[in-house]
């Protein structure tokens, strides 16, 4: 098919009403963690493709933004756990400007959570324990991939991990001192439900101290 085939799409005419929920100061929870874990679980039973897919935002030392998609791997009080590759991009993005955002979006229930703070990598302990809860081709493919670095072409990665799979075969397999976890400790976080012509609500948790304070944002 060739692009003269494809009908003409106009994207300012592209737009979505929504009216599934209200976001109301009253039927929130006081700590944003709680009321993400409320919204994470209603997420999750309303069957959405990877719930915990979230968008991940860093800085470069030079102030130059970079956004991509990763996985979230646990929450609580303390924070957002998420798992890469140390040397990656992110990873040395974070090295030197220890700071990030978060973004779920989750379409379906018209709803999106922005999360903000200070980034730090979890200990060996916590890293050791998730990874040898990976499927074993995961893991394998955290020592195939030098993740972010230019390679000629896929070759290289089959070629890598068929030579991995002889080298630990019947092997635990070790975890690489480069690949680990970070913690997102949040000191803020918006909520944020779709409402019909633009008015949407915004419910922004701020950290004060040890406090946290609820203000409503406009759309």
């Amino acid at each position: 098919m060739s692009s003269s085939d494809l009908s003409p799409i106009t994207v300012a005419d592209l737009r979505c009403d929504y009216r599934l929920q209200a976001l109301l100061e009253a039927e929130v929870d006081a700590n944003p963690v709680e009321q993400f874990q409320c919204w994470f679980a209603q997420a999750s039973a309303a069957e959405l493709p990877e719930p915990n897919a979230m968008t991940l935002a860093t800085v470069t030392a030079e102030g130059k933004p970079a956004a991509r998609m990763v996985l979230l791997k646990g929450f609580d009080q303390q924070g957002f756990v998420f798992y890469t590759n140390y040397l990656s991009r992110k990873g040395q993005d974070l090295s030197q400007t220890p700071w990030a955002a978060l973004v779920f979006w989750w379409a379906e229930l018209e709803r999106q959570v922005r999360i903000e703070g200070s980034v730090a990598q979890i200990s060996a302990q916590e890293t050791d324990t998730y990874f040898y809860s990976r499927p074993r081709g995961s893991q394998l493919g955290a020592w195939a991939s030098q993740q972010s670095q230019v390679i000629r072409d896929r070759t290289i990665l089959e070629h890598r991990l068929q030579d991995l799979e002889q080298q630990y075969h019947d092997q635990p397999i070790p975890r690489p001192p480069y690949w680990g976890g970070y913690r997102l400790q949040p000191d803020l976080i918006e909520f944020w439900q779709g409402r019909p012509n633009r008015l949407h609500d915004r419910l922004c948790y701020r950290k004060e101290g040890e406090q946290w304070k609820i203000e409503r944002l406009s759309p």
